[in-house]
């Protein structure tokens, strides 16, 4: 059956940036059959589904892609320890590590962070991760796109951001390589597409020459996406300095590494001269706002953009809200280029949502027009900090809130409706996620009474 959203504002993130008011849209199954004025499309449509969009915005569903689900588990903690952006560096995003976590504690995370996401009006997420093949089953049932990167390293020792001499265990690497590869055999193409295998390098500091062109090679071979931290903090840059007497950029360049399916995340710990090489190879990047201002550090986003990079965006850790990461990239940008105009609010609404399908290799979702995936969001506009609603898009990205979010569909299938999440059971995922993280917090701090506490704990997570 076709259904029509009608009466509603509908905010296109077309060529044009194109809002109609008083309009409708028409989905037929998996795509959108027709967006126009509201009685032409119900008198096209006499025996559509009628949704009243009366105080209503219809606009795509967002593109998150950097994130890494299973550090929800880090929330509130890891926001605060951000490393330091001076020498002495030691390596590590926090001088506390994240917990382990059984394969069920770690679906379960995973879960949460899904479930956050659908409820601020994502459809589309890259995930990051060793292991996500482990939770992929339970990805897939939540109806979301995914593309699910499985990550490879041969450092051994130490973490991200570390300028101490390399240690390399090969075999690591290439165990991580046939751990892609298997992954992408069983889980690329599943839940009809919504399902993909991405190659995920962790950081240049962490792969050796030999793995990152092994890593390429997979890509090419496997005809997939890549992605992989960089320049994301200043302790990666002085290591790769130290092992490779070249910066972060350069290095990836001479390898061969940089191509256009290639998401580089952060690139806020960077030069004018690797800016020009990522847009010189046509890679996107991932501006992680959020995360970067909790870190106190943000990428040149004009000068990547003109320079010829694709900027799409990310939450990264820890939460989930793109409409917070959304608002914080324009603020951010506006507040770094001195300029109370620019970025427009149109141009942070298409990096975070068709910028981000296209670069995830979708140029047909992330926008709305006839013929496009039927992947949309419906908002809430008749709440007190949106109205008066004169600029739909611009006021949903300037005030909006993840909670004005209540419908969400993917493939023409809602997975939200009203508010009620319809593909998760909502209490159970919130009740079984707080369990896990007070039993992997409690069995850390217990394990190893050397590791700081930050202040605030729940007290009996303390020895």
């Amino acid at each position: 059956m076709v259904t029509v959203i009608h009466n509603a504002a509908i905010v296109t993130v077309d060529d044009n940036d194109a809002v109609h008011y008083d309009a409708a849209i028409a989905i037929d199954g998996k795509r959108i059959a027709a967006i126009g004025p509201t009685k032409e499309i119900l008198d096209r449509y006499p025996n559509a589904e009628r949704i009243d969009g009366t105080n209503k915005m219809v606009m795509p569903g967002f593109a998150n892609v950097h994130t890494h689900l299973t550090m929800t588990l880090a929330r509130g903690v890891f926001e605060d320890l951000s490393p330091p952006h001076k020498p002495p560096f030691s390596g590590g995003l926090s001088p506390i590590p994240l917990p382990k976590m059984s394969r069920e504690e770690q679906t379960t995370m995973a879960m949460l962070g899904a479930l956050e996401a659908l409820r601020s009006g994502t459809t589309l997420v890259l995930e990051d991760g060793a292991g996500t093949g482990d939770y992929a089953g339970a990805l897939a049932s939540t109806g979301m796109r995914f593309l699910l990167g499985v990550r490879a390293f041969d450092r051994i020792g130490t973490e991200i951001g570390d300028p101490a001499p390399y240690q390399l265990d090969r075999a690591l690497g290439q165990r991580h390589l046939k751990i892609i590869e298997d992954t992408f055999h069983e889980w690329n193409g599943k839940a009809d597409g919504r399902i993909r295998i991405a190659v995920s390098a962790w950081a240049p500091d962490m792969c050796s020459p030999e793995l990152l062109k092994d890593l390429r090679a997979l890509q090419d071979r496997l005809d997939t996406w890549a992605t992989i931290h960089l320049n994301q903090i200043w302790g990666e840059v002085a290591a790769i300095q130290a092992h490779r007497n070249r910066l972060p950029t350069e290095y990836l360049a001479d390898l061969g590494y940089l191509n256009e399916r290639l998401i580089c995340a952060h690139c806020r710990c960077m030069n004018p001269s690797e800016e020009k090489i990522l847009g010189q190879a046509g890679v996107t990047v991932s501006f992680n706002s959020a995360i970067a201002a909790r870190r106190g550090l943000s990428p040149r986003i004009s000068d990547l953009e003109q320079y010829g990079c694709t900027i799409a965006m990310g939450s990264d850790n820890m939460a989930e809200d793109m409409v917070e990461v959304m608002r914080t990239g324009l603020f951010m940008e506006r507040v770094r280029r001195e300029n109370g105009r620019l970025p427009t609010p149109e141009q942070a609404l298409r990096w975070a949502t068709r910028n981000g399908y296209k670069a995830l290799g979708i140029p047909d979702g992330g926008w709305l027009a006839p013929g496009n995936k039927a992947d949309l969001v419906v908002v809430d506009m008749n709440r007190a900090h949106l109205i008066p609603m004169l600029r739909a898009a611009s006021d949903f990205v300037h005030n909006g809130q993840a909670r004005d979010v209540e419908s969400v569909m993917v493939d023409g299938r809602w997975l939200m409706r009203d508010c009620k999440v319809l593909v998760m059971d909502e209490n159970a995922v919130l009740s079984q996620a707080q369990h896990v993280a007070r039993t992997a917090w409690s069995r850390q701090f217990r394990s190893r009474l050397e590791l700081p506490r930050p202040a605030g704990f729940i007290p009996d997570m303390l020895p």
